[in-house]
């Protein structure tokens, strides 16, 4: 596995992107509406990975509660994966709990499914999978 993106939750989306854009000497290649998830979302190169930006689109949103509730800052790690579904197998036979029963359609042309962060020291671990 790889490291495929690093998704950080933003509450101010446009002024994040500059920040990241500056930060990152680059320019943001995508951005994207999840209407499922209630997220906007920022994509940024770098290296062999990625940065996305998260931002809610509704105040109910998993994006908009884990910013109220901890602030700014790192919502998961995502790691590419070749078949999201015997990786989802093999990890709940090894006792880790999944966010989902199957893997759904997230941004960027991904199958993703999580992983509940209780089972991995606090961090929410998103897999991902090319979708195509």
């Amino acid at each position: 596995m790889k490291i495929e993106h690093l998704g950080i939750a933003v509450s101010d989306f446009n002024s994040a992107i500059k920040t990241y854009e500056t930060l990152l000497n680059t320019k943001c290649y995508k951005k994207e509406e999840v209407l499922s998830e209630k997220v906007m979302t920022a994509f940024f190169r770098t290296g062999d990975s990625k940065v996305e930006l998260l931002a809610g689109t509704d105040a109910d949103s998993v994006i908009s509660r884990f910013v109220e509730k901890k602030g700014e800052g790192l919502h998961h790690v995502a790691f590419a994966v070749d078949d999201i579904h015997a990786e989802m197998k093999r990890l709940k036979e090894n006792g880790f709990r999944l966010l989902n029963d199957k893997p759904k359609k997230g941004a960027d042309n991904k199958l993703i499914a999580f992983v509940h962060p209780k089972d991995c020291n606090g961090v929410l671990v998103e897999l991902c999978q090319d979708a195509d």
